[in-house]
């Protein structure tokens, strides 16, 4: 039985969401990103980013209720707020999210999938850190610079939205399969 949130948005239970999905009475719409969607999905629904939510993206089905889900529930449920917003009538969250579908036993689609962008990004820079420091204090203090090079990189992507390191990651070979439809990954926003 769907529940309603304080904010107006019809919330529905894993197993109703499943028996309406399988029975084709709603259509199910992932807002993670592309890397959570490789590597953990449900099967049939349709990845549509909440980073990059625009309605024309959304499945042509769309006289069937839609239900909206991600990993436990708050980028959904921002989702719907969006797709209401826009005049949309019958939009659904995921009440928990893919974990919750998990905890009540549906199945799920596991790929082997890299790891992701956000993470790959942290390895590098906290790698450089650390080589940088180590090679300041055992070789010369001239190493500074790579921290203090990590460190501006950090310091633009925070304040800009966009990780150039993200960009270059997002397009190395193993990253490719991430980016539905092989999009760019122009200004760093890949999944990241």
């Amino acid at each position: 039985m769907a529940t309603q949130t304080a904010m107006g948005i019809r919330e529905i239970e894993p197993r109703e969401a499943a028996d309406w999905v399988r029975s084709g009475r709603a259509v199910l719409v992932d807002v993670r990103e592309p890397d959570e969607y490789a590597a953990e999905r449900i099967e049939g629904a349709t990845l549509v980013p909440l980073s990059r939510f625009e309605f024309a993206r959304l499945p042509s089905a769309l006289e069937a209720p839609v239900v909206f889900h991600c990993r436990s529930g708050r980028r959904s449920l921002e989702a719907a707020a969006r797709a209401s917003g826009g005049g949309w009538s019958g939009v659904y969250n995921l009440k928990g999210g893919i974990e919750a579908w998990k905890g009540a036993g549906l199945p799920v689609i596991r790929t082997r999938a890299p790891i992701s962008i956000m993470r790959q990004v942290q390895i590098v820079v906290g790698a450089g850190v650390l080589a940088g420091s180590v090679l300041a204090w055992l070789v010369s203090p001239w190493f500074l610079l790579l921290t203090g090079f990590f460190g501006a990189g950090l310091l633009f992507a925070g304040s800009t939205g966009m990780c150039g390191m993200a960009a270059v990651l997002g397009a190395m070979p193993w990253n490719r399969a991430l980016r539905p439809g092989g999009a760019s990954c122009a200004g760093g926003s890949c999944g990241a």
